[in-house]
């Protein structure tokens, strides 16, 4: 039996029992630090319960474990949710619920004893008429009213776009976290939600209110749970995987995600593998993140990138301190950048494979309505947090993660431009979640993002600079594309005034438009010929002053000299910055 209520003993073997979120706010309870929290995060997890002297743990859902465990010692644990209306968590807190109800119904002449209302404004009003009352008692009565589905009660935004009900809860829950007696009487509110941002901001943000995140679970305690959930010789019927590497593997995923990759397994009657773990994975943690992220498991190597020697041996120096555990040689992150088609994806993608880390890709996780923005986001960085270690790659970044200038949608811009950039300079990540800026135009990209701390190796990528590394860009995309061809050097085949300048993507197309020519003419290899009319044929998609104007900005933007090519190593910068912003004029009057 426990009890929140009385003041905390000098050891207390019942705290060792509970998950570390829920150690913090017994404590808090305890200590009457606030009698407003908001759990977030994960409230439909299983709840780990550890009882004493190393006997298995017990898994409870959070409706379970906070009456029947955290709060078992307190005589009223309330619940209320829109669908059921007020519920307890004993015939007991009924009854004497029900009987403060009879002297309320007299006063006020109402039967609400007879039924107890769902509609959340007469809900709220007989909770606080109890909350008073159990407070006045001699001693007083300690209560605590647990809330699911908060956001439904207390949602974000403006304050005219709410009803009138609406408007009377929230009075209600803000008048409840401040009232001092309230938090001496051990009158406790508990909100349940998925997401911070959709609760109202000024009651989350309030200090009396605290809020404590459910996070999905780490390498351990997923572990613990596979341990629970199946026996040993389970996992002995899978070649490749045992607990502990499933643990690893299956990193991100919650434990209700497991059973249910364990069931699907047997129900299938095959074991588990990696490829059908990994299928799993990105079928979920896209599913959660509500299609906002790409999951991906690069399928190849640096050894794969043609060319850009000095760059690829800056990656390997940083893959070979995270292999060492070094992890503080490594960036926080990294800014690539190029003219467009210059490889710029692929070689992260490659660079994340030698890591040995997953990528996940953010895609546009804005929203047009008030509110939504910052709620995906909140959403993706718990993802984030709990795939370490992990490579965030954000394409386009100049268009994707704005700036704190802009304005007209209340805020949410700058809030969400922040969020950002702090877990970006969370030194708790270094070497765990490496960010990838990859654009075109550093040059728009808010100065914020791109200092020490954040994105501090600015990579810059650039075209092939001899017809030999076109030619070696040719030998890998002849490889990556699978072509038959009996040409293993396309110096002789292709005039080389029609090789320099091009991108790797162009050459990508080329090569896919010879394919084509090979099929018209009903021909499974593809010939040189072939190829000379494709490359013949080619016209590049960009301006010749657009390209001029991406490169001189990575040139600007690069923080090493030694992955400059040698004829941009010794530019003046005053010069470049004239330049480009000459480009720009041209680029804005055309």
């Amino acid at each position: 039996m426990t009890d929140l209520a009385r003041e905390p003993r000098a050891v207390d073997p019942f705290l060792a029992t509970l998950p570390a979120w829920a150690q913090r706010l017994a404590r808090s309870i305890r200590a009457k630090q606030a009698n407003t929290f908001v759990l977030h995060g994960q409230p439909a997890e299983l709840v780990p319960l550890r009882p004493a002297g190393g006997a298995p743990p017990e898994f409870l859902l959070l409706d379970e474990f906070l009456p029947r465990h955290l709060l078992s010692g307190w005589p009223s644990v309330l619940t209320y949710n829109r669908a059921e209306g007020i519920g307890f968590s004993s015939a007991e807190a009924r009854a004497h619920f029900l009987g403060r109800l009879v002297a309320y119904d007299a006063v006020h002449g109402t039967r609400w004893a007879e039924g107890l209302p769902r509609d959340a404004a007469n809900a709220f009003a007989l909770l606080d008429s109890y909350f008073r009352h159990a407070a006045a008692l001699s001693p007083a009565r300690p209560v605590a009213l647990l809330l699911p589905y908060a956001e439904t009660l207390a949602p974000a935004g403006e304050g005219s776009s709410r009803s009138p009900e609406d408007r009377a809860v929230l009075v209600y829950l803000r008048k409840w976290a401040r009232d001092p007696v309230l938090l001496a009487k051990n009158i406790v509110v508990v909100l349940v939600t998925e997401s911070l941002a959709d609760l109202d901001p000024q009651l989350v943000r309030a200090s009396s209110t605290r809020e404590i995140e459910i996070p999905r679970p780490d390498a351990a305690e997923r572990h613990e749970f596979l341990d629970h959930l199946r026996p040993a010789d389970w996992y002995a019927r899978s070649p490749e995987l045992d607990a502990a590497r499933l643990a690893r593997l299956a990193a991100g995923m919650t434990r209700g995600q497991l059973a249910q990759l364990a069931d699907g397994a047997d129900a299938d009657g095959e074991p588990l593998s990696v490829g059908r773990v990994r299928a799993f994975k990105k079928e979920v943690l896209e599913s959660e993140g509500l299609g906002l992220i790409e999951y991906l498991e690069p399928k190849y190597g640096l050894d794969m990138v043609a060319g850009m020697e000095p760059v690829k041996e800056r990656l390997r120096r940083a893959t070979r301190a995270i292999a060492r555990g070094n992890p503080s040689a490594v960036p926080m992150g990294y800014l690539v950048c190029g003219p467009v088609g210059s490889a710029k994806t692929f070689l992260v993608e490659c660079f994340a494979h030698d890591l040995g880390f997953p990528m996940v890709k953010l895609k546009n996780f804005r929203s047009m309505w008030v509110g939504s923005t910052e709620a995906n986001l909140e959403r993706i960085l718990k993802i984030l947090a709990s795939l370490t270690p992990v490579g965030v790659m954000i394409d386009e970044a100049d268009a994707a993660l704005g700036n704190r200038e802009q304005s007209g949608d209340s805020g949410t811009q700058a809030r969400v431009f922040a969020s950002i950039a702090s877990f970006m300079a969370d030194t708790r990540n270094r070497g765990r979640v490496l960010w990838f800026l990859i654009t075109a135009r550093p040059d728009l990209l808010p100065v914020d993002l791109k200092r020490q701390g954040r994105a501090e190796e600015h990579i810059p990528l650039f075209y092939p600079e001899s017809v030999a590394e076109v030619d070696e860009i040719y030998r890998v995309m002849k490889r990556k594309l699978r072509i038959s061809t009996p040409v293993d050097s396309l110096i002789g085949i292709v005039p080389d005034e029609q090789l320099l300048g091009l991108s790797g993507s162009d050459l990508e197309a080329i090569l896919v438009r010879s394919i084509l020519e090979a099929e018209a003419a009903e021909r499974s290899e593809v010939a040189p010929e072939d190829l000379a009319r494709a490359f013949a044929d080619f016209l590049p998609a960009t301006s010749a002053k657009e390209r001029e104007l991406q490169i001189l900005a990575a040139v600007l933007e690069c923080t090493s000299r030694e992955l400059l090519p040698p004829k941009f190593r010794d530019l003046d910068r005053g010069e470049l910055a004239a330049r480009i912003a000459a480009l720009k004029r041209e680029l804005r009057g055309g």
